[in-house]
């Protein structure tokens, strides 16, 4: 009988293969097949041995995909077929990378299975703007939300109850940034806010805007994958700015007291 392979879940993270950890190279540099979602940075995939299977199993809004039963299919078959599967996912497997159908997928079918985190798309946007998404005089809290729920439909941002020293952070913003505006505005967000639009971060495509929610609808769609900051914390981004001015000037646009 025929020993079954090992499959691993693997953070290819935000785009610049220097931020792959020392274990997601190793694995790829082992691996039988390698399974991939559409946005993984072609550098990365190099690191795969010229001899493993390597296919494009990802989803793009708008274009023919693979289903998600089909990928799970893959990665079943080959690994009792006693093959190293690696199922590449872009920033880390377990934020918005669907790993837990997956996981179930394997459990239902007897397959070992590892996860190997990586830097989430998040982590890498704020490190690329030099801003922190925490900060004891504006954000005490961090809320990640994706725009788009699997029935296809917008996130209802109204419906969550947000504070004002949250850093919100909206993975797959869309094309409709004045959309996600009028629903931050409806949820009680001053339209000062600052807001960071970030495409392709900690890659050579890397684009930022800076704007605040009352001008958002005004900003230009940035490619994916792209992210929006939203929250205090964004005004510290400047490129020109002294560091005394970048604290004053998010402090103001807060809605916090400079002296808490």
């Amino acid at each position: 009988m025929r020993m079954k392979g090992k499959v691993y879940l693997v953070g290819a993270g935000p785009g610049d293969p220097e931020l792959l950890t020392m274990k997601a190279c190793r694995i790829l540099r082992e691996a039988h097949v390698v399974l991939h979602d559409d946005l993984v940075n072609p550098e990365i995939l190099e690191l795969a041995a010229p001899s493993a299977r390597v296919q494009n199993v990802g989803k793009r809004c708008g274009r023919p995909h693979i289903s998600q039963e089909e990928i799970h299919s893959r990665i079943v078959t080959f690994a009792e077929e006693g093959l190293s599967v690696v199922r590449l996912k872009g920033g880390d497997p377990l934020l918005y990378g669907r790993a837990g159908e997956e996981m179930d997928a394997l459990r239902r079918a007897g397959i070992e299975f590892e996860v190997v985190p990586g830097i989430t798309a998040a982590f890498g946007a704020a490190a690329s703007a030099r801003i922190p998404l925490t900060d004891r005089r504006l954000a005490s809290k961090v809320l990640f939300l994706s725009n788009h729920l699997c029935s296809g439909e917008d996130a209802p941002i109204e419906g969550n109850s947000i504070s004002t020293d949250t850093t919100v952070v909206v993975y797959m913003p869309g094309a409709g940034y004045g959309d996600l505006a009028t629903k931050f505005r409806a949820a009680g967000f001053d339209p000062r806010t600052r807001c960071l639009v970030v495409s392709s971060a900690t890659t050579g495509r890397q684009q930022i805007h800076a704007s605040t929610l009352d001008k958002l609808a005004a900003t230009s769609n940035l490619p994916a994958p792209a992210l929006l900051i939203v929250g205090g914390v964004a005004g510290q981004y400047s490129d020109s700015e002294t560091p005394e001015e970048i604290d004053r000037a998010s402090v103001e646009t807060s809605g916090l007291s400079p002296s808490i």
